[in-house]
């Protein structure tokens, strides 16, 4: 998919670090993933519109975002965290948390949030009233990385933490 802007480069080096391959592209795809897992699961299509649809985007989630007029934009993207599931359990991932400011939301698509839906309501909480919810640790841990990356005024050239377990031990170690 075509995309307006380029990582910030401190932004890319961080989100391939400690990865067997490491890539522009690699980092490039992660941001892009987000950007339309975000919109498939909410419809909020991150980017900047007003010029036209995007041509020849691929089929399925990228063609719905492509007819929003928005093209997806990666410079505003900023990488916050990185946690891998410990061994053992039954859904594993390697994720990483990417934040973006509410105000690079250019358009939002009605009626993918509702009772069938994986999302069943969508709502803007203020980041001290969302640290305060029942929600997975792993969650609560980026989201207080959130207001502490937020402190220091969100510096792309900050360490990120890398969250794992590494023969029973719990890791927080610095990207």
């Amino acid at each position: 998919m075509s995309a307006v802007g380029a990582l910030d480069a401190y932004v890319e080096a961080k989100l391939v670090a400690r990865v067997p391959r490491p890539s522009p592209s690699f980092a490039r795809a992660i941001a892009l993933a987000a950007i339309r897992e975000t919109f498939e699961e909410t419809g909020l299509a991150i980017g900047v519109g007003g010029f036209g649809a995007p041509q020849h985007a691929p089929p399925g989630a990228w063609a719905r975002f492509a007819a929003t007029g928005v093209y997806p934009a990666l410079d505003d993207i900023d990488f916050l965290a990185r946690a891998i599931t410990p061994p053992g359990r039954p859904r594993r991932f390697d994720a990483r948390f990417l934040v973006v400011d509410a105000s690079a939301v250019a358009s939002r698509v009605e009626g993918v949030i509702h009772p069938e839906a994986e999302l069943v309501d969508l709502v803007w909480t203020p980041l001290d009233k969302a640290c305060e919810l029942d929600l997975p640790n792993i969650t609560h841990l980026a989201l207080e990385d959130l207001v502490a990356a937020l402190k220091g005024g969100l510096d792309r050239r900050r360490p990120r933490p890398f969250y794992r377990e590494v023969r029973g031990k719990r890791l927080r170690e610095e990207l």
